[in-house]
């Protein structure tokens, strides 16, 4: 009968343990799992009090993180009151001699890796516990049985301190040693919890790698050009705050759209990895302020061929007023002179219109485009011995460019930015909570009409995810204060494009959300200039999109 009994207490600590395991490797908050830890010891042994202690500053001190008198009702850290600072860690070396502090309970188990199991504190040689004893005789209370058990991660390495404080009688509440049984038990418990530590520190590293790798991305596409500074940064809070808003909409298509936080964490990698390709495109595009610059701008090169012309048609003159100065024709030098002027200055005139094209700000007309070919044939120069034309064609593309700076050539490169985004972010092993990061960050150039990029995708086609983080890019973009080819639009003139732009490239309903929540007063209080903040008229905006079906 007895062994039958001893089996079936064996068993159930067994299944209170496995429980307690498997209840240690779901926890992912590191604060609740070491209070999950001490708790669970703790209700396991029926002991009053506990502190459990990190291994911090390269081993060198244990950190009180959880502390608990039940009794007293004193609770610090984990979900309660933070640990004060004034509570100083346990030095386990003296910090002038080095040696090892083997006075302080905790601070022996830690160094030497030993449980050490106490009656009672107060009669206890080997061990300093006046801090025990100052504590006690602050809060009226008798610190007796103390269990001080080392939690070891897999290379059998010390990482914390789990420390048992006043066992007590189940049926008497009699303060009472910690039994050997008992101490198997939380020597296994540590065992699991240090197993769930390192576990969970392993994963929030990699974590915190991951981001820190993510965020080093992005700062080096954001340095890559002093134009798009921030915005690698800016987007992702952006797309969030469409988010947050998204999920609380209680009508509309979106009513039953919902993120968890593992789900809102996937977008906002995806939105801080959304322009990685970047770093494939050449800086020269990605800057290019005007028509002409490449490496450099080319409209100094063009400056250059106009001062050769100026200077022959200058050295013309001078040559032909000699001659006809010593042949006494004044009235040939006058007329002379008439011609070189008109020459000079229709010369300048030339030099003034292709210079004001170079800039891109301005849409090139039909007539526009006629008087830049007409200039390139006008002219020519000598160079090494060599006729050219005064304007390469080469440079007649760039300057034929219709609206902005860009050829198609340009803009295909920069287009290519989502290829490369994807094809990168598709090499990268994502766990499986991060498994859309290439779909959202490839996607945001996507448009509702189908006519977006890389793959045309078009309706439903489209995730939510990406219809938001679209959204974001481009209202940052409009907003973004020194872009090379335009400033930073005000505020109403960036809604009044976004607005214009709903149905067709971007998702009207999200439109919508976007500016009847306000997301974009939030952001513009937190991340524009106050000279961009102008007047809105929501009613006008909202009726657009409402007449634009």
């Amino acid at each position: 009968m007895s062994s039958d009994v001893n089996l079936v207490r064996i068993t159930n600590r067994l299944k209170k343990l496995n429980e307690i395991g498997i209840a240690l490797s779901k926890e992912k908050d590191i604060n609740r799992l070491l209070e999950l830890i001490l708790e669970e010891a703790k209700s396991f042994t029926n002991a009053d009090a506990g502190t459990l202690y990190m291994m911090v500053d390269d081993d060198t001190r244990l950190q009180y993180k959880i502390m608990r008198t039940d009794s007293l009702n004193f609770k610090l850290g984990g979900t309660a009151e933070p640990v004060p600072e004034s509570i100083y860690p346990v030095k386990l070396f003296n910090p002038k001699t080095g040696e090892p502090n083997h006075n302080n309970v905790s601070a022996h188990s830690a160094i030497t890796g030993e449980t050490i199991n106490i009656t009672d504190a107060y009669t206890a040689d080997g061990f300093d516990f006046s801090g025990t004893k100052g504590f006690d005789e602050k809060h009226n209370y008798r610190s007796q049985s103390f269990l001080t058990v080392p939690m070891k991660n897999h290379e059998n390495k010390v990482i914390g301190i789990l420390q048992l404080i006043n066992a007590q009688d189940i049926s008497s509440k009699e303060i009472i040693p910690f039994s050997s049984e008992t101490q198997e038990d939380v020597e296994s418990l540590a065992s699991q919890a240090a197993l769930a530590l390192t576990n969970r520190i392993l994963v929030d590293d990699l974590k915190q790698l991951l981001e820190s790798f993510i965020m080093t991305i992005a700062d080096a596409i954001d340095r890559k050009s002093p134009y798009t500074g921030d915005h690698c940064r800016n987007v992702p809070k952006l797309t969030l705050m469409l988010a947050d808003k998204v999920v609380e909409v209680k009508e509309g298509p979106y009513k039953d759209f919902v993120m968890d936080e593992d789900e809102k964490y996937e977008l906002e990698t995806a939105s801080w990895l959304h322009d990685c390709g970047k770093v494939t495109t050449p800086v020269h595009i990605v800057d290019k302020a005007t028509k002409l610059e490449a490496i450099f701008d080319r409209i100094e090169l063009i400056r250059t061929r106009f001062e050769v012309l100026k200077r022959d048609i200058e050295i013309d003159f001078l040559k032909s007023k000699f001659q006809l100065e010593k042949e006494e024709k004044s009235q040939s030098i006058v007329q002379l002179e008439l011609e070189t002027s008109d020459k000079l200055q229709s010369l300048q005139d030339d030099l003034d219109f292709i210079e004001k094209c170079n800039v891109g700000s301005e849409f090139m007309s039909d007539e526009f485009l006629k008087r830049i070919k007409l200039i390139t044939t006008h002219y020519n120069w000598v160079e090494k011995g060599e006729k050219k034309s005064l304007i390469d064609e080469n440079e007649l593309e760039n300057l034929s460019i219709r609206r902005g700076t860009l050829t198609a050539k340009d803009r295909k490169k920069i287009n290519d930015h989502i290829v490369a985004t994807i094809e990168m972010l598709n090499n990268l092993p994502f766990p499986e909570q991060l498994k859309n990061v290439p779909l959202y960050a490839g996607g945001h150039h996507e448009h509702i009409d189908g006519s977006g990029y890389p793959n045309g995708k078009k309706g439903n086609e489209i995730s939510i995810q990406e219809r938001m983080m679209a959204i974001a890019d481009v209202f940052e973009a409009l907003t973004a204060p020194s872009r090379p080819y335009k400033k930073g639009y005000k505020l109403s003139k960036a809604l009044d494009i976004i607005s214009k732009m709903a149905g067709k490239d971007l998702d009207k309903d999200l439109v919508e959300i976007f500016i009847k929540t306000g997301v974009y007063k939030e952001y513009s209080r937190q991340y524009m200039n106050l000279s961009q903040v102008d007047e809105i008229d929501e009613e006008q905006l909202l009726n657009r999109l409402t007449n634009n079906e």
